[in-house]
């Protein structure tokens, strides 16, 4: 047993259920079933590998109960006919060889669940409501809104609700406790009912959604007799013995009369009653905020929720369960101060399935972070496969045999140009599986450009900071300040060279880009790290003293320390406009009106943030805004002049003050390298920005696919 985590490793206990640790992989929808809702092998594998990576126990994403009714996903785990045991039992057995627990968590979309309006289904309320209108759509791409048109349902005219009777309330709870029937016979090791999230369940618990007057609705009581009477049902038809976990919301997030804190405790008092063994605390977000999401449940700030599970954890016998972006050593202390019971993890055991395993081997540090991009939910959000930036291999654990971790056929030797994300994750898979790795990087730090989408958001550079340790961990033979060329690369004799050298970086063709209050992406960047001089020339003598001596002591070369200095100091004027809002333009105005910038964003086209995860994007656009910037798409830019930005605004031509203008367009593919090694013996491939604008997720996956390539040559 690890002694830094003696009490996140220890063994733990819910009702019959023994557990090796208290590491819980939380539930997170995945669309890896088959849209039959049988188990596929890609979701088999994917949960084996988080059970062979160490976690305590698995609870299965939502699926549904009473299948196809109440699916949430187009491919939904079913547990509705005997039909779907064989995937079921697999499922079980893979995940029990690797010492792991596995519960099934069985739900009911209600208003949620979006298959039944595809179908034409009509869908069961609480109490009849009136629909509210969305920011959602404003947020989405058009290409992301195709994903939405099966949401009008059959007929063009939304879903049809209706409100439930007693009879419908029975049918449901019988169709729980035959799921919960089939999952015991499956050998699953418990069920979790899902009464969060906006669901069936949830929805009559929220004074909001249930405005009953029979015996369902009005007091707290009231509203939770339907999950009591399921979770009564439950044990009924299983014997008794077999356990049953109840997640709940502690709140609901922008719903006036919604769920509380007190409505949560008394509702976890009630469902202990009623024989449950665990409560899973979590909280739940209006979804027609698009910001909502990040608050839950998908919470963005640290611990968001570990108030909720303590204020359950004081008023129950049985166990807790906190989730909610808790750092292992966060949850250590917690769980030794007798807070909660067990640390639920999803996007964590995303990136690294492995991090139990790490975290018992007393190496934390070899985990893979996660960073926090909402890439992995946002994919649910368009009704796709879940994905993980960082990870490259999750959702393609069925491929194993054929992959990267393979064995390799013989060793090559490989160069490797740039040591951004996507050439380090290169240099580490080859390096990792013995090949013959060389990594050059012009530069004095690894990290490349994700360096300074480190400075605009903190999560970043735990990748780069991972990546960069596993680049000196492995024998690879690392030289920086290497700047390379086609002679040199040929000298070199290679078996492969793999190019990792980011994006060609243009600014377009706009007058009075030259004026000394106009910077482009990379004179920013260089500016702010002290590695253009030339770009510094533009700023005040005090400036570039300022920047010479941060160069001089090495202190630009702290990501950290620099995020943390430019709160005080930075050679930006205080009224800034981005002409730009994709990623790098957003992400930009997010850190300086952090920095009580004041900042316009323009973006000649009709999307903004597209290369953002659909998630982080909203939350992005909703903090700026709040945050007092001014956001314009469709808004081309004709001319910069000494004092503002010249644009179009609907139609008509608009002048923005500016002290400062950073240009953050023109970033386009570079084949430059590539073409002169034309004719080379070495077999060349580029990935990451120079193979296609595509950010950290993009040269991650790239990363993936080229070694993959090179394992099989």
């Amino acid at each position: 047993m690890a002694q830094s985590f003696p009490h996140l490793l220890s063994p733990g206990q819910i009702g019959s259920m023994q557990l090796r640790n208290r590491v819980v992989l939380a539930a997170m929808g995945s669309n890896f079933a088959e849209a039959s809702g049988h188990c596929s092998e890609r979701l088999i594998s994917y949960y084996e590998a988080r059970a062979r990576g160490g976690a305590g126990l698995l609870v299965l994403e939502t699926s549904a109960a009473c299948f196809p009714s109440g699916s949430t996903m187009p491919n939904t785990v079913a547990f509705s006919a005997d039909e779907f045991l064989p995937g079921l039992t697999e499922l079980a057995q893979r995940v029990h060889q690797h010492g792991a627990s596995i519960v099934a968590q069985l739900n009911h979309g209600g208003k949620m669940a979006q298959e039944d309006t595809a179908a034409g289904r009509p869908i069961p309320l609480p109490s009849l409501m009136k629909p509210s209108p969305s920011d959602m759509f404003h947020v989405l791409t058009r290409q992301e809104v195709r994903h939405f048109i099966k949401a009008a349902g059959p007929d063009g005219k939304g879903p049809q609700y209706y409100e439930m009777t007693e009879a419908d309330i029975a049918d449901v709870v019988q169709g729980f406790a035959s799921a919960a029937a089939r999952a015991q016979r499956a050998g699953f090791d418990g069920v979790e009912i899902h009464a969060g999230h906006g669901y069936m369940l949830a929805s009559f618990l929220s004074p909001y959604t249930n405005r009953r007057t029979d015996r369902y609705g009005g007091s707290r009581e009231n509203r939770a007799r339907f999950l009591t009477e399921v979770i009564t049902a439950t044990r009924e038809a299983t014997g008794g013995g077999f356990p049953v976990l109840v997640r709940l919301d502690a709140r609901e997030y922008r719903i006036e009369g919604g769920i509380t804190p007190a409505d949560c405790v008394t509702t976890a008092q009630l469902c202990e009653q009623a024989g449950a063994d665990a409560i899973d605390v979590s909280a739940y977000g209006n979804v027609a905020h698009a910001i909502a999401f990040t608050e839950a449940p998908l919470v963005h700030e640290p611990g968001g929720f570990v108030d909720f599970a303590m204020q359950v954890k004081r008023a129950v016998n049985i166990p807790v369960i906190g989730v909610g972006r808790i750092e292992p050593e966060v949850a250590e202390n917690h769980l030794a101060a007798g807070d909660f019971d067990f640390l639920a993890m999803g996007r964590k055991l995303l990136a690294d399935p492995d991090l139990p395993n790490k975290l018992a081997g007393q190496d934390p540090a070899a985990v893979r972070p996660c960073i926090y991009c909402y890439i992995c939910v946002s994919q649910i959000f368009i009704n796709q496969a879940m994905m993980c930036a960082v990870n490259s291999e999750m959702g393609r654990e069925w491929e194993q045999e054929q992959d990267v971790i393979a064995s390799t056929r013989g060793a090559r030797r490989v160069l490797v140009v740039g040591g951004g994300p996507g050439g380090m994750e290169a240099a580490r898979l080859l390096a990792s599986q013995g090949h013959q790795v060389t990594l050059w990087e012009g530069s004095k730090d690894l990290g490349g450009t994700a360096r300074i989408a480190a400075l605009a958001y903190q999560p970043n550079e735990r990748l780069i900071d991972y990546l960069a340790a596993e680049i000196h961990r492995l024998p690879i033979d690392l030289h920086m300040g290497k700047r390379a060329d086609a002679d040199a690369i040929r000298k070199q004799q290679a078996d492969h060279v793999i190019l990792a050298t980011g994006a060609l970086r243009r600014a377009p063709e706009i007058p009075g880009k030259e004026l000394r209050h106009v910077f482009d992406g990379e004179q920013l960047r260089g500016v702010l790290f002290g590695t253009d001089k030339q770009a510094a020339a533009k700023l005040s003598v005090f400036a570039r003293l300022a920047i010479r001596v941060g160069r001089l002591t090495g202190a630009l070369r702290s990501i950290s320390l620099l995020r943390f200095a430019s709160r005080y100091w930075m050679p930006i004027a205080d009224e800034v406009v981005i002409i730009g809002g994709g990623l790098v333009g957003l992400e930009l105005a997010e850190y300086l009106v952090e920095r009580k910038r004041k900042v316009t964003v323009l973006e000649p086209g009709p999307a903004l943030g597209a290369e953002l995860a659909i998630v982080r994007r909203a939350r992005v656009l909703h903090l700026l805004r709040e945050h007092g910037a001014t956001i314009h798409k469709n808004a081309p830019v004709h001319q910069i002049t000494a004092q503002a930005v010249v644009c179009e605004l609907d139609g008509e031509t608009h002048s923005i003050p500016a002290k400062q203008v950073i240009i953050a367009l023109g970033a386009e593919a570079d084949d430059s390298l590539a073409s002169q090694l034309a004719g080379t013996e070495a077999e060349v491939h580029r990935i990451g920005d120079c193979r296609e604008v595509s950010y950290i997720d993009g040269a991650i996956h790239s990363a993936r696919e080229v070694v993959n390539a090179i394992q099989r040559a």
